[in-house]
């Protein structure tokens, strides 16, 4: 291949969404943002639409003409799990604009993540409106974990978080299971989320007007009152690193490597410092031996979703690691794990509090 390429990429979530656009030397020339697609919640239709509008954007943004295609195009999108839907997907965004681009790529949003933090292997955790987790090995072997949606799964993510802080509220005032700290300053921010005097006014956003990705906007003032020192908060995030730990943990007893560096997206691990203490507590139970290298991206996962577009056409789209990616935390089993029955330096740290309370998570093994 010669002459001017552009190849795009789209980074798709539940709740948000951005398209960057690429030169042959991997250059951003535009991008857009939009709101989600996955097509699982909005019909293949309204997600292809979605795609279309970003790109045209895109194209608006880096002065190229709507009606010259890209060389490809990749989208890596939350609840692109299945072929036959990717290939309807994909099928789609051609029948509504022929010009948008000479070839697609479809794959889950793990995916754009995984290529964007670690092309030659390792695994991506995702912890944004939902989870999941993906692992590849060098030799280019993939194994998932978590994925499943907010029914059957995405422990760990930002609608978990704030599902379990309303049901830790429900479930004491009825007397059904009792909080493990007290509620009232947890209550006082779901009533002001949900603009709600009472708990029968949460019913119409979980059932008749329930929008997921609303729920899930409650877990950003849940991590303040975490950082302010509020126990219950604090102990939801401990949950939360467990429950992400979790999906570590599965992925590393499906590799004999000796470290895995782990790229983590989403904004859940914003909360990091609140997160740490289940994640250390998890890994320490399941005796997860590998080392792990966690690392943010510095760019958007749209640009893995644009280099896996050039290698659907044989193309190598060169890369900059440093400037994609930083590690932010280092797991070492030797230096953590230290006591009886793995408990770190014997005991359970949930921010210096004694028993967290996340046995649901830490006696998993």
């Amino acid at each position: 291949m010669s002459g001017t390429m552009y190849f795009g990429g789209v980074e798709g979530g539940a709740t948000h969404s951005n398209l960057v656009i690429c030169d042959r030397n991997g250059e951003v020339l535009g991008q857009a943002k939009g709101p989600g697609t996955n097509h699982w919640a909005l019909g293949v239709e309204k997600c292809a639409q979605r795609i279309i509008s970003m790109l045209h954007a895109a194209k608006e943004n880096a002065g190229i003409p709507v009606d010259v295609p890209l060389d490809s195009l990749g989208l890596t999108l939350s609840g692109c799990e299945q072929e036959s839907s990717n290939a309807e997907l994909a099928a789609r965004v051609l029948e509504k604009d022929s010009y948008s681009t000479r070839a697609i790529y479809v794959a889950s949003d793990t995916a754009g993540s995984l290529f964007t933090g670690a092309p030659n292997g390792g695994m991506v955790l995702i912890a944004g409106t939902g989870s999941n987790a993906l692992l590849r090995t060098p030799d280019g072997k993939q194994h998932g974990c978590g994925g499943w949606g907010y029914l059957l799964g995405d422990e760990g993510g930002a609608y978990w978080i704030a599902h379990r802080a309303v049901k830790y509220v429900f479930d004491d005032v009825d007397g059904l299971r009792a909080s493990p700290h007290p509620t009232n300053r947890v209550w006082e921010v779901i009533r002001e989320h949900f603009n709600a005097d009472s708990r029968a006014d949460l019913l119409p956003h979980s059932y008749k007007h329930f929008d997921k990705s609303h729920f899930a906007g409650l877990t950003a003032k849940l991590s303040a009152l975490a950082v302010q020192g509020d126990a219950l908060c604090m102990h939801l995030f401990s949950e939360a690193g467990a429950a992400l730990a979790a999906h570590i943990a599965a992925l590393c007893s499906r590799s004999a490597l000796p470290s895995v560096r782990v790229v983590c997206v989403g904004s859940v691990w914003n909360s990091w410092n609140t997160l740490k203490s289940g994640v250390l507590q998890q890994l320490a139970e399941r005796r997860v031996k590998t080392e792990l290298e966690l690392v943010r991206l510095r760019v958007s996962s749209a640009m893995g979703a644009c280099w896996l577009a050039a290698k659907h056409v044989n193309y190598d789209l060169p890369r900059d690691d440093s400037a994609f990616c930083e590690v932010f935390y280092t797991y070492r089993p030797s230096e953590l794990v230290n006591g009886e029955n793995g408990k770190i330096n014997g005991k359970c740290i949930e921010n210096g509090i004694q028993g967290c309370g996340c046995e649901d998570w830490c006696n998993w093994s």
